[in-house]
């Protein structure tokens, strides 16, 4: 273990031979496309179709055409498939039509007229009163422990939203019919809930729905829920039809229509005593769920959850929303709530340092989580996450201490330069009894040649999880990774083996792939087919309704250092060097691994510096790359990456969305060095520095 093999995937997607959903050859397939709403709130009088088309030529959908429930089975079964009566947002889909032309298919959808009568849209989360979930958690008494601090920080986070802007839009193809069944084919995250959707769709068994994920171009979370939705509108036009049908989104219909990260605004009071200890938070977390609930209950529980950051305090309040609007629903994104909780706290802390007159690592080292430390829910740290000897590897090969000074000696010219840290972490896999719940299954098998096939509903959607499986399942069996085939997600051969979300993949999927190539390795001669699935771990206990107990099997846990140089006369921002201490224990490529942690800082800038989904009535007004800015590889700093123990013994912790989660509080704290200045809502554009430093 710990060694770099080279991608599975490497060859066939750098000469073209990899198959994405685009690529398939369906023989007599339509074109599908959607026909949406152009107001964020109103009901649907009617439509009208351009009597000059070719209708006859077209296959129209609507909601008296679907068979089973008008819903996208998931969490809740709020949103419908197609709109029957009622617009909730901007772009919700209403029709469906197909059409053999792609070009004709884009007419047809032109030559429809929308009959709406609009009402007041509610886009503003903070005068909202319909909440999809909330949470509650408080230990100890934070309010006394307020009025007896020696400094008392207040503060008030704001984070937008975004998109996950994946290479490969969304996509799907599909098969469908009363007799065959459902068969869809395409770009996801997760097969098993694109099954479940058309299940519910059609009313249909198991047996009779197949879903495959194709090569699939990053999901970033992105592709965990929306697929459902497409799948559903590709099936409908397909059972309708009676032929193949795909539906392939072209990038602006991506940007406009599917899932955002959520956009937030945290309220923060702490108290501190005279030394910087950390007595109490308070803390209020709200986030805009959209018209939709969506997977907005999972987002707020782990945003909620890590919102007080790797810190010791024995007297929390923490109260967690997420609200209704009529902006388009919000999704997954990579960190799903921790980005942006992360950086509320970390940006408080930074705050709190100036306050107390101490260096800002110098604080967290005061606070940070020890052996025997206990959660914001209770949960009891075993082992020692040793966060102060992490924070000790990132401070001293930054340089910190250093820079730090020297930086804050004024400067006279219009370039100046900031250092800022960040410390954070992440549960592993799904929050409390989630795994559980999911009990995922995996079958190894042994192949002819004598090597293993891997079963199991993960996909590699760029991040290299077929290749660290196969892996795991050579060096527990004892055979080159070579000889290990990983089939791709097909719903017909693979068991559940959950989600590819959540940092799951490599600690928790990855763990019962090597429990089942151990069983084939000692078990006894013939045994041919070794079956796994997830147990909780031995006294995990989670009360979902006290919010309480062990959240998480594990964390990770990481602390980065952030260099930049600012320009007063113009506001603009070059990110030069990240130095970024992690512990994710065992890992098993190194080099993936590395990628995963620069990939995740990089994104991290974006969402520092630049990215944003801007609304004007609730339409996205910058649905086009043009004036989607995210970094390019001439943006990316140099990156440091230390692993704190690559060969640990007690295996992988999720690692994927960990580095995102501190990059964009340690930016934004060295620009805020750098400007003298606090910024305390993303993206720290040019045109918000020049705001502050105005100010």
């Amino acid at each position: 273990m710990n060694r770099s093999v080279t991608r599975r995937d490497a060859r066939a997607k750098t000469t073209g031979a990899a198959l994405y959903a685009a690529d398939l050859e369906m023989p007599g397939a339509l074109w599908g496309v959607t026909v949406r709403s152009d107001c964020a709130r109103g009901r649907i009088a009617g439509f009208e179709f351009d009597a000059g088309f070719p209708w006859r030529e077209c296959t129209v959908a609507g909601p008296a055409d679907i068979p089973g429930d008008n819903c996208v089975a998931h969490i809740t079964d709020d949103q419908p498939c197609l709109a029957a009566s009622e617009i909730n947002h901007w772009s919700e889909p209403l029709l469906l039509i197909a059409h053999p032309d792609r070009y004709m298919a884009e007419a047809a959808r032109r030559a429809v007229r929308v009959r709406q009568e609009p009402a007041e849209p509610l886009l503003d989360m903070e005068l909202s009163t319909r909440v999809f979930q909330e949470y509650w958690r408080e230990q100890g008494d934070a309010g006394h422990a307020l009025r007896e601090a020696a400094v008392v920080v207040e503060g008030v986070y704001r984070t937008p939203a975004v998109d996950q802007l994946y290479l490969e839009p969304q996509a799907m193809v599909a098969t469908a019919s009363p007799e065959r069944g459902v068969f869809v084919r395409g770009s996801m995250q997760c097969p098993y809930y694109v099954r479940h959707a058309l299940e519910r769709l059609f009313h249909l068994p198991g047996e009779k729905v197949r879903v495959a994920a194709c090569e699939t171009g990053g999901g970033f979370g992105g592709k965990e829920d929306y697929p459902s939705m497409l799948a559903c509108h590709a099936a409908l036009l397909a059972w309708k039809s009676g032929r193949p049908v795909r539906m392939i989104y072209d990038r602006a219909e991506d940007l406009a229509a599917t899932t955002k990260r959520h956009p937030s605004r945290t309220l923060i009071r702490s108290g501190f005593d005279p030394d910087g200890r950390l007595l109490a938070l308070d803390i209020d977390f709200l986030i805009d769920g959209g018209a939709y609930t969506t997977l907005s209950p999972v987002v707020l529980s782990r945003g909620l959850i890590h919102s007080t950051g790797p810190y010791q305090c024995d007297n929390a309040r923490l109260r967690g929303r997420a609200v209704a609007s009529n902006h388009p629903p919000y999704g997954a994104f990579r960190g799903f709530g921790v980005p942006q909780s992360c950086f509320a706290i970390e940006r408080h802390m930074d705050t709190a340092a100036a306050r107390l007159g101490l260096r800002p690592d110098e604080l967290r080292r005061r606070n940070l989580f020890r052996a025997g430390a206990r959660t914001a829910t209770g949960q009891l740290l075993v082992p020692d996450p040793k966060l102060a000897a992490l924070l000790d590897r990132a401070v001293q090969a930054s340089g910190y201490a250093e820079k730090f000074e020297r930086y804050s000696v004024p400067c006279l010219g219009p370039v100046r330069r900031g250092i800022g840290l960040s410390c954070s972490f992440h549960g592993t896999g799904f929050t409390g009894a989630g795994e559980d719940r999911l009990r995922s299954e995996v079958v190894v098998e042994l192949a002819p040649g004598g090597g293993l096939r891997v079963l199991v509903s993960s996909v590699d959607m760029g991040q290299g999880a077929a290749t660290v499986l196969a892996q795991m399942a050579a060096e527990a069996f004892g055979c080159a990774a070579e000889d290990v085939e990983v089939p791709g997600a097909d719903t017909a051969m693979v068991p559940d083996s959950g989600p590819t979300v959540a940092s799951r993949t490599t600690s928790i999927v990855g763990a019962l792939v090597e429990r089942c190539a151990r069983e084939l390795r000692e078990g006894p001669s013939g045994l041919r087919r070794a079956t796994a699935r997830y147990e909780p771990p031995p006294g995990v206990r989670w009360d979902e309704a006290a919010f309480s107990g062990d959240a998480y099997g594990g964390y990770s846990w990481a602390v980065q250092v952030a260099e930049v140089r600012l320009d007063t006369d113009t506001g603009e921002v070059r990110v030069e060097r990240i130095t970024a201490a992690v512990d994710a224990g065992r890992i098993v490529n190194p080099e993936l691994a590395r990628g995963q942690v620069e990939g995740g800082i990089v994104q991290g800038a974006g969402f520092a510096l630049s990215e944003e989904t801007i609304y004007r009535d609730g339409r996205i007004e910058n649905a086009q790359l043009a004036n989607t800015i995210i970094p390019t590889a001439p943006d990316a700093p140099s990156i440091e990456v230390i692993f704190a123990d690559p060969e640990a013994p007690e295996g992988p912790r999720g690692l994927g969305e960990l580095p995102l989660n501190g990059a964009a509080p340690a930016i934004v704290n060295a620009i805020t060095q750098a400007a003298g200045g606090p910024l305390d809502s993303l993206p720290a554009s040019p045109e918000r520095i020049l705001e502050m430093l105005r100010a």
